[in-house]
């Protein structure tokens, strides 16, 4: 039972944020984060999303006790579904992921996930092609937070 719980729960937390694959196309510019046009694309969805988030405020640098509650965050509820590359597990890889997507747009997802899955264009196209919806994990905000500084920092921002 514990197994199964922590499955669905990767599956959450995980899936609000990524497309399936590396080369998933989204809107916005076609031109990868390094500028390099030989690369695979990477877009950028300059969507909110839907939610209460509209500003979120990004730290400079990473704030390491952050980023450490997302890693453990992620360890425990993400990683038997989700890999730190761009290779799908079970659910699509996290790396590039705060390049396609807006921090108020990963927060919403994390912390709204029904009404941006009924509602958010971005969210219901990854549910298309992930073809798994995503339940509803009540992430605190704080929790939210702390996977995106993660995220953030596996993507290798400073």
């Amino acid at each position: 039972m514990k197994r199964t719980h922590l499955f669905i729960i990767t599956l959450i937390l995980g899936g609000f944020i990524v497309s399936c694959g590396p080369n998933s196309q989204q809107t916005g510019d076609n031109q990868n984060a390094a500028g390099n046009k030989n690369s695979p694309s990477v877009t950028t969805d300059n969507s909110k999303g839907k939610g209460k988030f509209t500003d979120v405020q990004l730290t400079h640098p990473l704030d390491q006790g952050m980023v450490a509650k997302g890693k453990n965050l992620f360890d425990v509820k993400c990683s038997a579904c989700h890999k730190l590359t761009d290779e799908k597990l079970v659910g699509p890889g996290w790396k590039g992921v705060t390049d396609r997507r807006t921090p108020e747009w990963i927060m919403n997802f994390a912390t709204n996930t029904d009404e941006m899955i009924d509602k958010d264009p971005t969210a219901q196209a990854l549910l298309e092609k992930c073809m798994i919806r995503m339940p509803n994990q009540h992430i605190t905000d704080e929790e939210a937070r702390d996977v995106l500084e993660f995220m953030r920092n596996n993507d290798g921002k400073s």
